[in-house]
């Protein structure tokens, strides 16, 4: 679903006998089977195995709709989700502020049904996003001009277009990790930047939950990041580092979705001890549950 047409090839090398196994876990939220996460050594993230291939990966998508790709409120989740996407928007628009350059060109990759897309244009952007899920694709084009689309619009960018490409808690999702950001660094304006939101492997709520932690998500998260191995990754394609953010709420989101998978309750108040306790902890180290990330 994530499929991009590419030119140039790059390869993530996994020896399956010799690299190290990080966690047996399975798929909570879909088909309940069983997963393991490896070490990669290069590049110090994880990576899922067995790797459905791209044909397969639409079936691990829940039927009633990933949570990004609709506007439901049917579950307690579904309105903790929304929550956090609110104030979150406020968070990233702020962030992404001095990053806009003269044109303010922006590229929203797994741009879901379109709630980033137009507060930032409203905030005096000029974006356009990507989004592969048809359904997702309708919502966000449903009250005005088209500005969201499928996959095949990132071979009609030109190479140098956008200031800022940004992909919220999307960059776990892709099937052909290197390629498609090599494909995103060429469309890179000089002096531009990526920035990604990515669950964090090392947060106190992983170690806590350990094969319940939902922000695993497997198979559909197909690697597992790390401050420091974002940084590796992207040092590939002479891009470095230039800041790291927090995402507070999603350590209370996570841990509530956690303790369902676990128990078959939200418990409520536990999970904000939890959240709580994780960005407290977070506070010391850096290690928060989700992190924004800068990268020029």
């Amino acid at each position: 679903i994530w499929g991009v047409k590419l030119v140039k090839t790059f390869h993530v090398e996994h020896d399956m006998k010799t690299n190290k196994i990080h966690i047996n876990l399975k798929d909570h939220a879909v088909s309940g089977e069983s997963f393991k996460l490896l070490v990669d050594p290069s590049y110090g993230f994880l990576y899922t195995d067995p790797k459905p291939n791209n044909l397969d990966l639409k079936a691990y998508y829940p039927n009633t709709g990933y949570i990004s790709h609709n506007n439901q409120l049917s579950s307690f989740v579904d309105v903790m989700y929304h929550v956090v996407r609110y104030f979150s928007l406020k968070k990233k628009i702020r962030l992404l502020s001095p990053l806009k350059g003269k044109s303010g060109k922006l590229l929203d990759v797994g741009a879901g049904t379109g709630h980033f897309i137009r507060s930032v244009n409203l905030a005096g952007w000029d974006a356009t996003g990507i989004e592969p899920n048809s359904s997702a694709r309708k919502i966000a084009n449903s009250k005005g001009n088209p500005l969201v689309f499928d996959n095949d619009a990132l071979s009609h960018f030109s190479e140098c277009s956008f200031d800022v490409i940004t992909l919220w808690h999307v960059l776990e999702h892709l099937p052909d990790l290197l390629e498609s950001i090599d494909v995103f660094r060429k469309l890179l304006k000089p002096n531009g930047h990526i920035v990604v939101a990515v669950p964090n492997y090392k947060s106190y709520d992983s170690s806590y939950f350990k094969s319940f932690w939902a922000a695993y998500d497997v198979p559909r998260h197909l690697w597992h990041f790390s401050q420091d191995s974002i940084v590796k990754v992207f040092s590939k394609f002479q891009m470095s580092l230039e800041s790291i953010h927090p995402m507070k709420m999603d350590s209370y989101y996570v841990s509530m979705l956690s303790n369902k998978y676990k128990s078959g309750s939200h418990k409520v108040m536990s999970s904000l001890w939890t959240g709580l306790l994780s960005n407290v902890k977070a506070s010391r180290t850096g290690e928060y549950s989700s992190l924004i990330i800068v990268l020029k």
